[in-house]
């Protein structure tokens, strides 16, 4: 499932709160911070960059998400 994950897609994973949601802004291959945290991703280790409803952003590994 983790690599049918694309732009704009609506997805789930689980958070300290519960579950969480939001849509995939963008795949991401390369290092990066989101606030002050680093996010280790490369072109072996991409993960993606989501936007929850409350217009947070985070990054997670594909097999953290699940397709809505």
């Amino acid at each position: 499932m983790a690599k049918d994950l694309k732009t704009g897609d609506h997805v789930k994973w689980k958070s300290h709160g519960g579950e969480a949601h939001g849509v995939i802004e963008k795949k991401q291959t390369s290092e990066t911070h989101i606030k002050s945290h680093k996010v280790a991703a490369s072109k072996d280790n991409p993960q993606f960059i989501v936007k929850t409803k409350e217009g947070k952003r985070a990054a997670h590994k594909p097999e953290a998400l699940t397709k809505e």
